[in-house]
């Protein structure tokens, strides 16, 4: 993401938070999206587990 991108990005981040917010909820506005944007980057590179691997790995032992 270019610079002129991210600035747009975060000017409309701005935007959306309500007037009463503060440093936390910007903060947690930002982590959110970058969690998610990590996630898609994540899929589209193939990092990723099924949900039946997963349920294999954590199943308890019988």
């Amino acid at each position: 993401m270019g610079k002129t991108e991210l600035k747009k990005e975060v000017e409309q981040l701005l935007k959306d938070l309500p007037d009463d917010a503060d440093w936390d909820d910007l903060m947690y506005k930002i982590y959110v999206r970058q969690s998610i944007e990590q996630g898609l980057k994540d899929v589209e590179e193939g990092r990723v587990v099924s949900h039946e691997e997963i349920k294999k790995k954590f199943q308890p032992a019988t």
